[in-house]
């Protein structure tokens, strides 16, 4: 059955991410990878039919057997590395707003703490089109990297859904935060206009153990931490 205008309507999430996992079709420099998050399963399979038969220079697509850590399936489509990529992607986009019934779309570059909206400059400016310039895009990407960033860490899981975080370590609850801000740790202490929560102090030795041993402080309603030179600004949901 072919899929129509708004049949994935409210089962796409609007963030999606680029290069964020590794290629099976070839080296990771040669190939570009595109994952989406979806709902269910079942939506998650008629999308990758969708852009596996849709697209002729799509070289594969594939969805995850099971749901994921973060409670989604994936969708993950395979593309040639070249000048043509860029394009080939703004392509596929259109058709998943299409479907999604989704006016804008937002992607992440390397499972980056930050998502940008979907356009001809944003992808021109971060989605490398030859191997060379992949290597040093994921060379100066690597703290962004959310995984990265807690390497660290004593966390078993680390998921980033939209703009919310859950980290989960053994014999411990899920912490959830919202993602707030990730700079470099000098710009973010120039953007800090509360006070330091002295009163909080009990919170920061719980996260302290909780996560490792990271620089972590408390302003307000937000935790800072920090991991050479970068720091994540979140906000506890749970």
């Amino acid at each position: 059955m072919s899929l129509l205008k708004d049949d994935l309507k409210d089962l796409i999430y609007p963030i999606f991410e680029i290069d964020s996992y590794a290629s099976k079709m070839g080296d990771d420099k040669n190939i570009v990878t595109l994952s989406f998050s979806l709902k269910n399963k079942e939506p998650a399979e008629d999308l990758m039919h969708f852009i596996e038969t849709g697209y002729n220079f799509v070289l594969d697509s594939d969805v995850t057997a099971g749901e994921q850590s973060d409670g989604t399936y994936k969708v993950f489509v395979e593309l040639e590395r070249d000048r043509k990529v860029h394009g080939h992607i703004m392509e596929i986009v259109d058709g998943v707003k299409q479907l999604s019934g989704l006016d804008e779309l937002k992607f992440r570059y390397y499972k980056g703490f930050k998502s940008v909206p979907v356009n001809d400059e944003s992808i021109a400016e971060q989605v490398p089109t030859d191997p060379d310039a992949y290597g040093i895009n994921v060379t100066e990407s690597n703290l962004n990297n959310f995984k990265n960033f807690f390497n660290r860490s004593y966390l078993d899981s680390i998921d980033l859904l939209e703009d919310e975080l859950t980290i989960k370590k053994a014999y411990a609850d899920k912490l959830k935060f919202l993602v707030k801000d990730f700079d470099d740790e000098s710009a973010i202490s120039d953007k800090v206009n509360e006070s330091f929560a002295v009163n909080d102090f009990a919170e920061i030795i719980f996260l302290t153990k909780y996560i490792g041993d990271y620089n972590i402080s408390k302003y307000g309603n937000e935790f800072h931490i920090s991991n050479s030179g970068k720091t994540l600004v979140v906000e506890r949901i749970i």
